[in-house]
């Protein structure tokens, strides 16, 4: 129920992004898929004297504060005890427990409940407030506290977890909303303000700017396209406000990335336009619908770009292709490299989950990719995300004899699953490939591999340029690329 921790090491890093940032793709979150309500309802404006309040020459954002201050809330949640805290993102537990409770060391003998702090943006005044869904995940009992000194209770109208977005709602009059800026238009450099309440200490506001756009951090498959900000941000900051100049809500604070606990400049929000759509849906159904395109895709590297014989790095190659799905409806295939999703550029995988992302169940779009050196199109017809339909593609080996493959630097155990790597040797191409011991090697330069011969054969053909390897892992395709001998 506060900012979510992210403590990954290089090696781990980088093969846990490759991972889960294939399987993001799987489903884009489907942000058109349900007509938001064409109301006038109680949507903020800014005013145009707000908008000059900086540019007129006071050294100053308290004009800003005083606007947005009364549409931050604090949340303080209560929810009953969980058998133990392991099943709690890292870090959460001290705010899980009530005064005078154990250290956390071993089990409490008897029942208690569960307390958190975190913070609520107004976002309607007729009582729609956006927070975290981690902030109110398990709760029994919400309260909402105002800057006016009110105290109310509010109902859960949704969640979504994969955003970790939830909207509340709470019955009164006399609500301040914020008003809701354009996400899209905000650019590195921005000067920004978080508004929150950090460790209960009260409704605080710091200054900072747009250190990046287009983040992700999660290796479960979340939806992500963070806002990273240097503006402080600590516990109970979670769903708080992060505005623009103008005093418009820009993002959603909601996780931070540390090494001490605290805040070290770098937090991460989410963005405003996917915000709003997704409370649209909750808002009007209670639920986010998403679709699938049905593949699983990595970034594309220079090593990669160099091994697929592409002029450049930029958009994403694809791990594994589902089968019945939108993507194999339309003929693509592993290895293919998307350039384009309905005429806009993907320049990574974050580029493509957002064009999925605005489009829905049952629309189509034009899909540019590049197979073999040239580039093709394929119309493909989107539809609703069903985790329960997703399938892994049939891997097929050959039994063979356990070898040592002096060229790769790893011990292969051909088995029914494919080329199992037993053990990979430290100071070997592969481990600096970032192959690991339970990969499965399936391809080489996309040709499939089955035995041990097969794989030194292919692996000793290439000797100009990086080779492009498609291993298994835990569930997941994903390609790496393994440099020349003489490299």
């Amino acid at each position: 129920m506060t900012e979510t921790h992210i403590t990954i090491s290089k090696r781990k890093a980088r093969t846990a992004v490759a991972i889960a940032a294939s399987a993001l793709l799987v489903g884009g979150g489907v942000w058109h898929g349900v007509a938001a309500e064409r109301s006038t309802a109680p949507f903020a404006t800014v005013s145009t004297p707000l908008a000059h309040a900086v540019a007129g020459g006071r050294d100053s954002y308290a004009d800003i504060v005083t606007v947005v201050a009364p549409a931050v809330v604090t949340i303080r949640t209560e929810g009953k005890a969980k058998a133990s805290t392991t099943d709690m993102p890292e870090g959460f537990e001290q705010f899980f427990r009530g005064p005078g409770r154990g250290d956390g060391r071993g089990m409490e003998p008897h029942p208690h409940k569960q307390r958190a702090l975190g913070s609520g943006v107004m976002v309607r005044t007729d009582g729609y407030i956006l927070t975290n869904n981690h902030v109110v995940d398990g709760a029994d009992d919400i309260k909402v506290d105002f800057t006016d000194g009110r105290t109310l209770t509010a109902k859960v109208i949704g969640t979504d977890k994969p955003s970790d977005l939830a909207l509340l709602k709470v019955t009164g009059n006399g609500f301040t909303a914020i008003a809701l800026g354009n996400s899209d238009a905000v650019k590195v450099g921005d000067v920004v303000l978080a508004v929150g309440n950090p460790l209960g200490v009260g409704e605080t506001v710091t200054m900072g700017i747009i250190s990046a756009k287009n983040r992700s951090t999660s290796v479960d498959g979340s939806y992500e396209d963070f806002l990273q900000t240097d503006a402080p941000i600590n516990h109970g900051n979670s769903g708080g406000a992060l505005v623009n100049n103008r005093g418009e809500l820009v993002g959603i604070n909601s996780q931070i990335l540390s090494s001490n606990d605290g805040n070290i400049g770098i937090g991460f929000a989410i963005p405003a336009n996917m915000a709003k759509h997704v409370m649209e849906q909750l808002r009007t159904t209670g639920k986010v619908t998403r679709a699938q395109l049905g593949v699983t895709v990595q970034t594309v590297s220079s090593d990669m770009a160099q091994s697929l014989g592409l002029k450049q790095p930029g958009g994403v190659i694809v791990g594994g292709v589902t089968k019945d799905s939108a993507a194999d409806r339309a003929g693509l295939k592993q290895g293919d490299v998307i350039t384009t999703f309905d005429g806009q550029p993907v320049h990574d995988m974050n580029a493509l989950r957002n064009r999925v992302a605005a489009s829905g169940p049952g629309s189509t779009a034009d899909v540019t990719f590049v197979r073999d050196g040239s580039e093709r199109h394929a119309t493909v017809k989107l539809e609703e995300l069903n985790p329960e339909k997703l399938a892994r593609a049939d891997r097929n080996g050959s039994n063979d004899r356990s070898d040592d493959t002096g060229v790769l630097g790893v011990a292969i155990q051909p088995s029914d699953k494919g080329l199992v790597v037993q053990d990979v040797d430290p100071d070997g191409r592969a481990a600096d490939a970032g192959i690991q011991r339970g990969d499965v090697i399936a391809s080489v330069n996309r040709q499939p591999v089955k035995t041990v011969d097969e794989l030194r054969a292919a692996l000793t053909k290439t000797t100009d340029r990086p080779a492009l390897v498609l291993i298994h892992r835990d569930g997941a395709d994903i390609f790496v690329t393994v440099k020349p001998a003489n490299g």
